[in-house]
């Protein structure tokens, strides 16, 4: 009886194949084992999937995975992507996204006396299939806009589909996707600013020699920049918190919280771009997460500290070495509904002036101080979260116009000049520089930063980026939103 049931579900498992074989799929016909139910509309899904004017032109592991989404049981299929211009919007990169990039952890493995008689929150749906994902990233060529998607004025638009995450059954709790760039060693620029700090996006010489010293010599500029001078490790299953982890120091670039359909299905869109969501969480929350260390070379030590959640960012400012603001200024007013969706407007004065964040490249700058410039920013303070916070309030404050210690829409805007530059396209990285993407299984903790940031321990997917080069067409039919 058993050898039957196999032989027909091997023989129902082919069955599936046949028209996306005659597609020039790849794609892997994969249902649940019983009890859980197959889809009954695997074929149908799947040949509708890799026939669509989205999803055709795409590369094959992107287009695959894709179909391999639709095969399985699901609310709805991978989001159809629309052209927000009148040519079709262009992917340029995506990532595949699975659950052994990384330490296991109680979302994504049973541990025995742990979490082994207790429902999953996270993977485990669909008697256990595999969680996986596919994030496109394509590029809006709306007239005027760049099209290249190396600048920071181009506006691109990001898909997240995933397969295998519980629905979170409460409202404390979602998933949060985001795009990470690891800090890279810039290059060396003789000339310091006036006050003998490095220019913006570079180190001095000496900052250079003392960085060629540590471990084996890998923090030259170019280098993806490691806490130890070693070979980048990054995440890894071999990763065990607190002591063995990553020694790379990533920027977290928020995809947006979301929860997950029936089926376990999950699908989430992003617009990534200067208007307020090319920004990050403030930097200064990190010591308050339960993953930050408080020194070079230590283990993070916040959670035994009883640190966790000891200060947010719910009154905006420049974090501790800062500005404080009185919450009736700049706090979320019931009176007067703050909107941080607010940026951009051609009355400056109904604009968001609260933003909680700065923009990417602001957290890059804040990142060298901290762990980069070590002879040439603060040499003498070896403290870790005090460098933070000194070189958050330092650096905000060569953006913030007023004195407030909030980078605002206007400030913040990329055609702003501020610090001396003719306009702020330095303070946002570019989406082509964001190597990978993780989502992660977040609680209502109040704090912007990702659960235990800089760690991998809320972690439930991640995926490494690939470039498509040169893009491909990545949209069918128009989208009605002419914004």
């Amino acid at each position: 009886m058993i050898k039957s049931r196999r032989k027909n579900s091997f023989t129902f498992r082919t069955a599936l194949l046949l028209p996306l074989m005659a597609a020039a799929t790849m794609a892997r016909a994969e249902q649940p084992p019983a009890p859980c139910h197959p889809n009954p509309d695997a074929a149908a899904d799947a040949a509708t999937v890799a026939a669509r004017g989205d999803i055709a032109p795409l590369p094959a592991p992107l287009r695959d995975q894709l179909v391999r989404l639709a095969e399985r049981p699901h609310s709805i299929l991978p989001v159809q992507a629309r052209a927000e211009a009148d040519l079709p919007s262009q992917l340029f990169q995506y990532y595949l996204l699975d659950t052994t990039g990384f330490e296991p952890n109680v979302f994504t493995k049973i541990f025995p006396g742990v979490n082994d008689s207790v429902q999953l929150t996270a993977t485990g749906g669909n008697c256990g299939l595999p969680t996986i994902g596919a994030v496109r990233v394509v590029l809006e060529p709306k007239p005027g806009l760049p099209t290249d998607p190396a600048d920071p004025r181009a506006f691109i638009d990001v898909f997240t589909d995933i397969s295998g995450l519980f629905v979170i059954n409460n409202e404390s709790g979602w998933y949060e996707g985001w795009m990470i760039h690891d800090v890279t060693v810039p290059a060396v620029d003789p000339v310091a600013r006036p006050d003998g700090h490095a220019r913006f996006g570079a180190i001095l010489p000496r900052d250079a020699a003392l960085l060629s010293r540590m471990g084996t010599g890998n923090n030259v500029p170019g280098h993806v920049f490691t806490v130890d001078g070693r070979k980048p490790h990054f995440s890894s299953p071999s990763d065990r918190f607190p002591d063995v982890q990553t020694n790379v120091v990533p920027i977290h670039l928020s995809m947006g919280a979301f929860n997950s359909l029936q089926q376990s299905d999950a699908h989430a869109y992003w617009e990534f771009n200067y208007l307020g969501t090319n920004w990050v969480h403030p930097l200064y929350e990190l010591p308050f997460t339960g993953g930050f260390p408080d020194r070079f070379g230590a283990a993070s030590d916040t959670f035994d500290d009883g640190e966790i959640g000891k200060l947010q960012s719910i009154v905006p400012g420049s974090g501790p070495s800062g500005v404080k603001n009185d919450p009736r200024a700049v706090g979320d007013d019931p009176n007067l509904p703050r909107d941080p969706d607010k940026f951009d407007g051609t009355v400056d004065a109904q604009r968001e002036f609260r933003q909680r964040g700065i923009p990417s490249g602001l957290a890059n700058e804040i990142f060298l101080d901290v762990y980069v410039r070590r002879a040439s920013f603060e040499p003498q303070v070896k403290n870790l979260q005090q460098r933070l916070f000194d070189a958050y309030a330092a650096e905000v404050a060569r953006v913030d116009q007023n004195g407030d210690g909030i980078i605002s829409a206007v400030e913040g805007d990329i055609d702003t000049p501020t610090d001396g530059f003719p306009d702020n396209s330095r303070l946002y990285l570019p989406a082509t520089v964001f190597e990978r993407f993780a989502v992660t299984r977040e609680i209502n903790d109040g704090l912007l930063a990702p659960r235990f940031s800089p760690s991998q321990r809320a972690w439930v997917l991640s995926g490494t980026r690939a470039a498509v080069s040169p893009s491909v067409p990545a949209s069918a039919g128009r989208d009605a939103d002419d914004r």
